[in-house]
């Protein structure tokens, strides 16, 4: 299963499990780990070559190894892309994918909901290198269209978004892109490869935060692009060789193993998710809840024609604003508090004043992130108790 051509044959489970796996001359069963920063040539011509590109292999960490080269492969297969780079970090790959392809002159338009740190590259970062900028309420297909321009290059979104889990059209929205010569960037965390594939509806660039869900189980930091063997050639190749955004060897062996159970994980952690959505929808201390997987959620006919499945995710306001939701998460016995989400373990987080804490009241309020606004990233404990541990916690918001 190291190669593409044999994958397309077998179910996303199965690609979890064997999908671009290098064995060494040892024979090992489960992925090695090569923890070298450099690779020695058996001559000087050798050596010349590879570095032309005429011999095929590793030459430096940086940009080439065994097993970030393994994991990479594991999720083309999985997303039924054609080439992947992996980043340190989440961030690193979205700030790679959207920055590397983009020069000073050039015009980029993105949904006003993401998350704060993706904010900041779209509005801070990108014109301080005469990249202009455009925030769109991303569900509104008509903001896109009036703002596509000559000089746009690139859109960028996040589906479901960051953390109101409104779900945005994405072959809509590629169609747009298109029609203006754009590509489109999707941020596809929070629906993970296991509930959408957006390739396969039009995009043509994805990424990950494998810190989330490809980890699942917080131990390392950790985030991949995947996209057509001509984007990652142009624009994303020497941008990463020479300014290093590297994911570890040791970082992506961890995410080669978290891959493995990522199938079995999401589907338990949405089932769960949605019978906590069904419990709390009708709580009379909450005045909102989102969920992807229920019917009154805002773009629910979208869902069921864009996803294969709802979400990990479960998003509600407490009545009584940011004093009520503090109460609520200061009682949960089993959620943690954490800025994090896909994990093993189920955490809880107020948005208002951690990841979006930055906005001004004004663009929260406009994104639907109320000061009783909550985050809920369901693990993998029992739903019931899960339900229980809300319930003790909401009598006391």
């Amino acid at each position: 299963m190291s190669e593409s051509r044999s994958a397309a044959q077998y179910r996303p489970e199965t690609r979890l499990v064997h999908g671009g796996t290098l064995r060494s001359q040892f024979g090992e069963t489960s992925e090695a780990l090569f923890l070298t920063q450099g690779y020695v040539y058996d001559s000087a011509e050798q050596c010349e070559a590879r570095f032309k590109g005429e011999d095929p292999g590793f030459i430096y960490s940086r940009y080439s190894n065994p097993t970030i080269a393994m994991f990479e492969r594991r999720m083309i297969e999985l997303e039924g892309a054609e080439a992947a780079r992996s980043t340190a970090t989440g961030m690193a790959a979205v700030t790679t994918a959207i920055l590397a392809p983009l020069k000073a002159g050039d015009h980029l338009v993105a949904s006003k909901a993401l998350f704060g740190s993706c904010l900041y590259v779209v509005q801070d970062l990108l014109p301080r290198y005469g990249i202009e900028t455009t925030l769109v309420d991303g569900a509104d297909l008509d903001q896109w269209k009036r703002a596509l321009k000559a000089n746009t290059k690139s859109f960028f979104l996040e589906s479901p978004t960051n953390p109101t889990l409104d779900v945005l059209d994405i072959p809509a929205i590629a169609e747009i892109a298109h029609s203006g010569g754009a590509r489109l960037i999707v941020d596809n965390v929070f629906a993970t490869p296991i509930w959408q594939s957006p390739l396969a509806l039009g995009a043509d660039v994805v990424v990950y935060s494998a810190t989330k869900h490809i980890d699942g189980q917080g131990r390392c930091l950790g985030g991949v692009i995947l996209s057509s063997e001509a984007f990652i050639a142009e624009h994303l190749h020497n941008f990463m060789r020479q300014t290093g955004p590297s994911l570890s060897p040791f970082n992506a062996w961890a995410l080669l193993k978290g891959l493995e159970t990522l199938g079995v994980r999401v589907r338990a952690q949405s089932e769960s998710a949605a019978k906590i959505a069904d419990a709390l929808a009708s709580h009379p201390k909450i005045s909102r809840l989102i969920y992807p997987g229920r019917k009154d959620h805002p773009q629910a006919e979208l869902v069921k024609k864009q996803m294969r499945g709802g979400s990990t995710l479960v998003g509600f306001e407490v009545k009584g604003g940011k004093a009520a939701a503090f109460r609520l998460l200061n009682a949960l016995k089993l959620a943690k508090i954490s800025n994090n989400l896909g994990d093993a373990k189920s955490l809880v987080t107020h948005p208002a004043t951690t990841t979006h804490q930055r906005l001004k009241p004004e663009a929260r309020a406009e994104l639907g992130i109320s000061e009783g606004f909550i985050r809920f990233s369901t693990g993998l404990e029992h739903a019931d108790d899960l339900i229980e541990d809300f319930a003790q916690a909401l009598e006391k918001a």
